[in-house]
C-alpha cells in the first residue's frame, strides 16, 4: 500500500532561507565591526578620513599582510638614504622601497600607508632609513617633515653675507650671524688659507647634504673640505704657471665669476685679467668695487656710479693695482679651471655687448675698446 506523500510547506523554505540570511547578514555585521577594532590592535587606527567601505577593505588587507608589516626586511640592514620626490604617489614609494630593500612588500606597504593616511602626509625629500625597521617604523620615519639630513646649495658668485642669508629657510640650524663669525675665524689645517684670513671665496658652489644639526664651526670646515678634494695637484700646476699661489688665483677666479655671464668665456675673460697682471696695469673691473660698497640687501649694484669708482678702498681695483686683498665671493670650478688654463689671447680689454646676451667684445687696445661702445 502506498503511503501519501507529504508535501513540505511553503512557508517552511520562506522561513529557513530568511533565517540563513539574517544569520549571514548577522556574520558580515560582526565582521564590518570586528574586522577594524582587530586592524587597529595589530597596526593602529585607521584614518578618519576613510569612509566605511575602506576602512573595512584596507582594514582587512593589513590583517592579511600581518607579518608583512610587522617584520623587517632585513633585522641585520645598515642605514642608506632614500629620497622621494616632488609629487611622487604612495604606490611609487611602496614601490621602490621595495626594490631599495627597506620593506618586505610593497603592496603591503602601500595598504598600509592607505589605511593609516600617511599617504597624504608623505614629504618630498631625503631621509635616512634602515631595513632593520619595520614597515611600520618606516611609515613613520616618512612623515616626519624635517628629515634628518638637508640639501644646502651655495651658487656660484656668491659672497659670504649671501650664503649667511639663505640659512633661515635652508632648514639648517646655523644662524646667519654664527656663520660669518665662523667663516671670518676658519679652522686651521688649510694650507691654501694664509695666517688671518677668512674663508671668503672658498665655499666651493655645490649642493651640499649636510645634518640638520650642524653647528657653524663643522659647516665651514665641511665646506673648505669640499674644496681642498676639488683643488687637484692640475689646478695647483696651472695656477702656478700664472705665477700665482692658490690663494691670488681663488681671488681671480672670484672676479672672473663675477665677470662672465656666459661661463664659455670665462678663459677668455681670465686671459684679460692676467695680461694687464703681467704688465702691471689695473684690473679695473667693477665686481671689486661692488664688493667694497655693497651692503644688505644691494650687494653687488649695478650699474655703478662714476662717483662708486672713487671709493677709498683696497678692493677698489680702478685705484690700486695688482689683485685686492682677498677674493670677493665664491668661484666655480668653472672659474678655477679658467685661472689655471686660461685662453691665450692678445686682449687687455673686454666690455658687455650691446644685444643684452652677456657676451662681450675684446680688444688688444683702448681704441679698440672705445670702439667697441654701444652706439
Amino acid at each position: 500500500m502506498t503511503r501519501p506523500i507529504r508535501r513540505r510547506r511553503s512557508g517552511q523554505g520562506l522561513s529557513c532561507g530568511l533565517v540563513s540570511f539574517f544569520v549571514i547578514a548577522l556574520l558580515l555585521a560582526v565582521a564590518a565591526l570586528v574586522t577594524p577594532l582587530l586592524a587597529e590592535r595589530v597596526v593602529g587606527p585607521s584614518a578618519p578620513t576613510l569612509g566605511f567601505a575602506k576602512r573595512l577593505q584596507y582594514s582587512a588587507q593589513v590583517l592579511w599582510y600581518d607579518g608583512l608589516l610587522t617584520r623587517p626586511a632585513d633585522p641585520y640592514g645598515l642605514d642608506g638614504t632614500f629620497r622621494i620626490g616632488p609629487g611622487e604617489g604612495a604606490s611609487e614609494v611602496a614601490y621602490r622601497l621595495e626594490q631599495e630593500g627597506f620593506v618586505p612588500d610593497g603592496a603591503a606597504f602601500r595598504a598600509y600607508l592607505i589605511y593609516s593616511g600617511i599617504e597624504t602626509r608623505l614629504q618630498a625629500g631625503e631621509f635616512t632609513l634602515s631595513p632593520a625597521l619595520t614597515p611600520l617604523q618606516v611609515a613613520t620615519r616618512l612623515q616626519d617633515a624635517t628629515p634628518t639630513q638637508v640639501r644646502f646649495v651655495i651658487l656660484p658668485g656668491w659672497r659670504m653675507e649671501e650664503i649667511a642669508a639663505s640659512l633661515p629657510t635652508s632648514g639648517l640650524s646655523v644662524t646667519p650671524d654664527e656663520f660669518l663669525a665662523a667663516a671670518k675665524s676658519p679652522p686651521g689645517g688649510f694650507d691654501f688659507l694664509p695666517a688671518g684670513a677668512t674663508a671668503e671665496g672658498f665655499f666651493l658652489p655645490d649642493t651640499y647634504v649636510l645634518p640638520r644639526g650642524i653647528n657653524a664651526e663643522e659647516l665651514v670646515r665641511t665646506m673648505l673640505n669640499n674644496f681642498a678634494l676639488s683643488l687637484r695637484s692640475e689646478l695647483r700646476s696651472g695656477f702656478a704657471r700664472q705665477g700665482l699661489d692658490v690663494y691670488e688665483a681663488v681671488i681671480l677666479a672670484s672676479i672672473v665669476q663675477r665677470e662672465a655671464v656666459v661661463v664659455d668665456e670665462q678663459p677668455m675673460i681670465a686671459s684679460v685679467f692676467l695680461n694687464r697682471l703681467k704688465v702691471d696695469m689695473r684690473l679695473q673691473t667693477d665686481p671689486t668695487v661692488q664688493y667694497a660698497i655693497g651692503y644688505d640687501p644691494l650687494w653687488w649694484k649695478s650699474p655703478l656710479a662714476l662717483a662708486d669708482l672713487e671709493v677709498d678702498s683696497p678692493y677698489n681695483t680702478y685705484k690700486i693695482g695688482g689683485l685686492p686683498p682677498a677674493p670677493i665671493a665664491s668661484p666655480g670650478l668653472g672659474a678655477l679651471q679658467a685661472v689655471a688654463f686660461p685662453a691665450q689671447t692678445p686682449y687687455y680689454y673686454f666690455r658687455a655687448r650691446c644685444d643684452g646676451s652677456g657676451l662681450h667684445l675684446f680688444a688688444e687696445t683702448f681704441d679698440g675698446h672705445l670702439q667697441n661702445a654701444c652706439p
